[in-house]
């Protein structure tokens, strides 16, 4: 959970409308990802968009029929995030009443299922910030693939979150701009300093091969457990909520610590711990289009890195994270890593990646591109 919140709940009932609850937005945001679950691409970018704008985030219906009305949280004076606490998407436009009094002008959505609220608004501009191809994840409605071509045929501008999502994106729009994940560089490097160990990992043996992040089905389960069964003497520690996977489907050997989910202002904490980062990603249909962004936090941290073949980060860290495909070649790579004896392959340059990135340099081009998109 961000620190960052207030919440403040209204009824739902269109009828109890206090036009003293409504406010004035420049953007409405459109997101799949609760605010409060893991800190990730949307957090960073809208929270950078509210310094000079004033921005509703509206979050996928959550039906709770023990609570009357919907949550509205402030997370600052320009930032709101609306919880509607209805039964589906197109119901959610028989709560905006409450809180909308304008025309707004930018629509930002991070999923296309929210393309039924659509004909609710009249935004100048549409942006679509494609940060995963959700229609191949466990559970997605077959609905979403339609939708998401609607979406991309009205929106404006199109952002990817890494570069394989850009060529297959900029097949389908005239406008696609590719802005893979950054990193909050400062924030990990905490791990580089003396900061005190968190009380759950600090009684942990050394070494730790580490994981933070959601544990779903584009995690290698299999390949965590045969890794792990090789390496007795090797701490994993999974750190992260779970998604779409139940406890019973989680490899349990005596050298695999699950921690459950932290907080972003957190993670440094745990990061510091680990003698090496791991990135044990599932080579599937749900990993097809990913740009990991733990790759740049893990480097900020100047820990070593071990991935499986996820093909953003093959394409441009084959020569700094270590990748592998099966337990033993993991088992090898983690045996080389923590013997700190120099591989000839690899160039731990993490400075010269980091210097060209950050999350307050992407979203500033990501304004002007707007501006440009407006003005032309």
């Amino acid at each position: 959970m961000h620190p960052l919140k207030n919440k403040i709940t209204h009824g739902v009932n269109p009828s109890d409308v206090d036009l003293n609850e409504q406010q004035t937005y420049d953007m409405v945001v459109f997101c799949h990802l609760r605010w409060d679950f893991v800190y990730q691409r949307p957090q960073h970018i809208i929270s950078r968009f509210a310094k000079d704008r004033k921005i509703l985030l509206i979050e996928e219906p959550w039906r709770r029929h023990d609570v009357s009305g919907s949550n509205l949280q402030k997370i600052s004076d320009t930032l709101h995030i609306l919880q509607p606490n209805v039964d589906s998407i197109e119901q959610i436009a028989d709560v905006l009443p409450q809180y909308i009094n304008n025309k707004i002008s930018l629509g930002w959505f991070y999923s296309a299922a929210f393309v039924p609220l659509l004909p609710y608004f009249n935004f100048d501009t549409i942006a679509y910030d494609c940060m995963d191809e959700l229609s191949l994840f466990k559970g997605a409605p077959e609905k979403l693939i339609e939708q998401e071509k609607y979406l991309v045929a009205n929106a404006n501008i199109v952002f990817t979150g890494g570069k394989s999502l850009y060529e297959s994106k900029a097949l389908l729009h005239d406008n696609v701009h590719c802005f893979p994940s950054s990193v909050d560089q400062a924030h990990f490097a905490k791990a580089l300093n003396g900061i005190v160990l968190h009380d759950d990992i600090v009684n942990i043996p050394y070494p730790i091969t580490g994981y933070f992040g959601v544990i779903d089905e584009r995690i290698d389960l299999e390949l965590l457990r045969d890794t792990a069964a090789l390496k007795p003497e090797v701490s994993f520690v999974m750190i992260g909520p779970l998604a779409k996977i139940g406890e019973h489907e989680l490899p349990r050997l005596g050298n695999i610590h699950y921690l459950g989910m932290k907080d972003y202002i957190e993670l440094p904490g745990y990061l510091k711990a680990f003698t090496v980062a791991m990135m044990p990603f599932a080579l599937n249909d749900a990993t097809k289009y990913i740009s990991p962004t733990k790759t740049l936090e893990y480097m900020a941290a100047g820990k070593p890195i071990i991935s499986t073949a996820i093909k953003d980060v093959l394409r441009d860290y084959k020569n700094i994270v270590k990748i592998v495909a099966t337990a033993e070649e993991f088992s090898a790579s983690i045996d080389q890593a923590i013997s700190d004896i120099p591989d000839p392959f690899m160039k731990y340059d993490y400075n010269e990646i980091l210097k060209n990135t950050s999350w307050d340099s992407t979203v500033s081009k990501m304004k002007q591109l707007l501006l440009d998109t407006v003005t032309s």
